[in-house]
């Protein structure tokens, strides 16, 4: 089945052409990046674009405001640094996993080389370049920080031995040898079973059912639907560190690069390094405890970068975020009624409305 036209999800090839220019999205399986590739990218976007790297909520990077023939010298440069290994599958290799995976005691079992694993095989299928951009595999390590991102193929880790895959809001025991293959295979599932308008199977009526009915397989166990957000601060060997409404700067990616030798992206627009003296990232604005006023808040690229837009979303955020009431919630600014960007579960809700911001639905 061919890809419709309106799935305009961007990528790397397929660059959405945004108010400020080009905006190329990179995936990130696993969110693993190298120091080297992480400098590819800092270089990128400093001499192609507008010299920032948006985090998103998946683990990838965006970058904006590419020139006319910007997307060809990124491509090229991607491609070398291993960062786009499949020409054909670029868009749909949407894989998220527990950050922290091997890292800490919370973790039951290491899940990023079952994600490498998982984009392995998606990219060595032809037919699943079909999917759509929207598409999300999830690999939880047992803490449950990825639970609550709506992901169509989940896996979640009981023990060693045992993982509970699931397609909707019920999961089945299963192996860990036979966990990538179903996992790619309940992709294939999808595709036989959509139509043209379908974009996640939470769209697909009757979809968990039939997907499992594909696989001959029966739901045991109900799963959690809320996520343990890891917050800013030292978690074992690993210390996180939150990129203040994830765009990170030329000065921060360098200072990264030179305190790890692979940098973990968050879906909470944070990166985990190894633990380090916290000096030299504070110095350059990143947040390495969890009582800054930045942890949880995020926002929409806003104006100028975005055409429909209705404010400057960032820039109001920092000017308010500081003396801002939350109670604890996390808080995301959105420069129209779309809500770009937007965390799953609770959240202070603050929309631009043209004249002003609505929090809650109430005038700011």
């Amino acid at each position: 089945m061919a890809r419709t036209q309106t799935d305009r999800c961007p990528g790397v090839l397929a660059v959405h052409q945004a108010a400020d220019g080009g905006l190329a999205r990179v995936r990130v399986p696993g969110g693993v990046l190298s120091v080297q590739q992480l400098e590819v990218l800092r270089s990128a976007t400093r001499e192609l674009g507008d010299g920032r790297l948006e985090l998103t909520s998946r683990g990838n990077v965006q970058i904006r405001a590419l020139r006319p023939d910007g997307p060809r010298e990124l491509s090229d440069r991607l491609y070398a640094a291993g960062l786009l290994p499949s020409l054909t599958h670029e868009r749909v290799r949407n894989i998220l996993a527990s950050p922290l995976s091997g890292l800490d005691q919370e973790s039951r079992y290491d899940v990023l080389p079952v994600a490498a694993a998982v984009d392995r095989e998606l990219c060595a299928r032809p037919a699943l370049a079909e999917l759509p951009g929207r598409f999300l595999f999830a690999l939880d390590d047992g803490r449950g920080d990825v639970a609550g991102v709506r992901a169509d193929v989940s896996l979640r880790a009981i023990d060693d031995r045992e993982a509970l895959l699931s397609v909707g809001t019920r999961g089945v025991r299963v192996r860990w040898g036979d966990a990538v293959g179903l996992m790619v295979a309940a992709a294939e599932a999808f595709l036989a079973e959509r139509d043209a308008q379908e974009w996640r199977i939470a769209e697909l009526d009757d979809g968990e059912n039939r997907i499992l009915n594909r696989l001959a397989l029966q739901p045991t166990e109900d799963l959690p639907t809320t996520s343990t957000r890891v917050a800013a601060g030292q978690h074992g060997s690993a210390l996180v560190v939150t990129v203040p409404l994830g765009s990170l700067t030329q000065e921060q990616a360098g200072v990264l690069t030179e305190v790890a030798d692979e940098v973990r992206l968050t879906p909470w627009r944070s990166v985990v390094v190894p633990v380090v003296s916290t000096e030299e990232l504070e110095r350059v604005g990143l947040v390495t405890t969890a009582d800054s006023v930045w942890e949880g808040v995020t926002a929409c690229a806003g104006r100028p970068g975005c055409g429909k837009a209705l404010a400057d979303v960032r820039a109001d955020a920092w000017r308010v975020v500081p003396g801002m009431e939350r109670d604890g919630r996390r808080v995301h600014w959105s420069g129209c009624e779309r809500r770009c960007g937007k965390p799953a579960g609770d959240f202070v809700d603050v929309v631009a409305v043209g004249n002003g911001y609505l929090v809650d639905g109430e005038r700011m």
